[in-house]
């Protein structure tokens, strides 16, 4: 019998969320997961990249860790305007202007990103960019979820 391990640590037989791939032989990574596998009947939504700004377009602060938080918040919430939650996405891309900034605050970055997404780690990736297209964004984050069913109230 198959048996795959949830985003939550159960181990199940007929999962209906993401489960982590972890090849044999290989650690488990921290602070990602190396793959996830998203079961039949899931609904992906791919979320724009999301800057350190507010509902009012305006950017929280000029500190990379304030802009890091706010931008993983800002993919949340889209998510759950699609009907998910945080523990749905399945992969970030993220983006930053200045590779040196992100590794000085990763403890503050670690932080943030355990308040906004607490101990769900989906696959990501993380490219230095020359710049973004709104000025003083250090960091942009694109998100793909996969999120149950909406209920259309369409009958087949």
């Amino acid at each position: 019998m198959l048996y795959v391990m949830c985003m939550d640590g159960r181990r199940t037989e007929s999962p209906a969320s993401p489960q982590v791939v972890l090849p044999d032989g290989w650690p488990r990574p921290r602070g990602y997961a190396q793959a996830l596998r998203v079961p039949a009947g899931r609904e992906l939504v791919f979320v724009a990249g999301q800057i350190g700004w507010d509902e009012t377009e305006r950017l929280v602060s000029g500190d990379f860790p304030v802009q890091f938080e706010r931008a993983l918040q800002n993919c949340v919430t889209v998510v759950r305007a699609a009907g998910g939650d945080a523990r749905d996405i399945v992969r970030f891309t993220m983006y930053c202007t200045d590779r040196n900034a992100y590794l000085m605050n990763r403890r503050l970055v670690g932080e943030a990103y355990r308040r906004v997404m607490g101990e769900h780690y989906p696959a990501m990736s993380l490219v230095e960019v020359s710049a973004l297209i709104e000025a003083g964004a250090l960091i942009e984050i694109e998100a793909t979820a996969a999120v149950p069913p909406a209920d259309t109230g369409r009958k087949a």
